[in-house]
């Protein structure tokens, strides 16, 4: 069975194909450290209408997602050695306001940065 939300571990995402990160129930964004999106699966593409082959390899929060670019969010990424936390979150850009909970995950055991987005 695969973790929820609230447990899923950055070292699972990790290890997990596109199929596997696709079956999650929620959004997944995986980000390198320069803000460069790797991973976004299907579920966050249908939620939020974009197709993954436009939005890898593209500066995730400077082209994708503007409204995440700020200290809640983009910033922690910069200035938090490791983060897991969950926060409650509001998406603006290009959709009526939505009111999310993100999962921010950043370690020294895993490579990318990811972003969890709970609908």
């Amino acid at each position: 069975m695969t973790a929820s939300f609230s447990e899923i571990s950055g070292s699972t995402l990790e290890g997990m194909n596109d199929e596997a990160l696709d079956s999650l129930p929620f959004g997944v964004v995986g980000l390198t450290p320069d803000g460069v999106t790797k991973r976004y699966s299907a579920r966050e593409g249908e939620l939020a209408g974009l197709r993954r082959e436009t939005v890898i390899g593209t500066d995730y929060f400077d082209e994708i997602a503007q409204c995440m670019n700020n200290f809640m969010v983009a910033q922690r990424f910069e200035d938090e050695p490791e983060i897991d936390d969950i926060i409650s979150y509001v998406l603006t850009l290009k959709m009526r306001p939505t009111p999310v909970k993100l999962r921010l995950l950043k370690g020294n055991a895993f490579s990318l940065r990811y972003i969890l987005i709970q609908r």
